[in-house]
């Protein structure tokens, strides 16, 4: 037989392949990276809620021996548990807390209200004093502070 005569067909090429459905990995990224990307974020927020706590602790203790008077040590107090706030919750919900609400703030990670009807109180009312803090109300709020730092490791 001559090859022209042969019942041969014309070469098919396959049709090209379509974009839908994706192949199995495509799918495993679309849930991976996502997931990935979540979890880093705790990671981070993790990290840097223990790094401030523990940070914060290791300056109350400075603060507690220090050779500063009582109001000094009564704004240092004011200012590292503002900074540890805004660092452990939300910015915008405390920032502008002050007085009875920066109070009510700090009594939400405690029992018994310590900082709005305790020892506590003094962060608000100190500054309108005529005669600063006494060392036994700075020895208890400096208590009171490392329970309200050790409530938010919990939370």
């Amino acid at each position: 037989m001559q090859p022209t005569q042969l019942p041969l067909k014309d070469l098919h090429l396959p049709d090209a392949i379509g974009w839908f459905p994706p192949a199995f990995g495509w799918w495993l990224l679309v849930v991976l990276i996502p997931l990935l990307l979540m979890f880093l974020y705790w990671c981070y927020q993790r990290l840097t809620r223990k790094t401030s706590l523990k940070t914060a602790k290791k300056l109350l203790n400075t603060i507690k021996n220090s050779t500063a008077n009582n109001s000094e040590k009564l704004v240092e107090l004011s200012a590292l548990l503002r900074r540890v706030a805004i660092s452990v919750a939300p910015r915008a919900q405390t920032a502008s807390l002050t007085g009875q609400a920066w109070l009510a703030f700090l009594d939400g990670s405690l029992n018994d209200a310590p900082f709005t009807k305790g020892a506590g109180r003094c962060l608000a009312d100190a500054p309108y004093r005529k005669s600063p803090p006494s060392e036994q109300e700075i020895f208890q709020l400096i208590s009171l502070c490392e329970d309200w730092l050790k409530a938010q490791k919990k939370s």
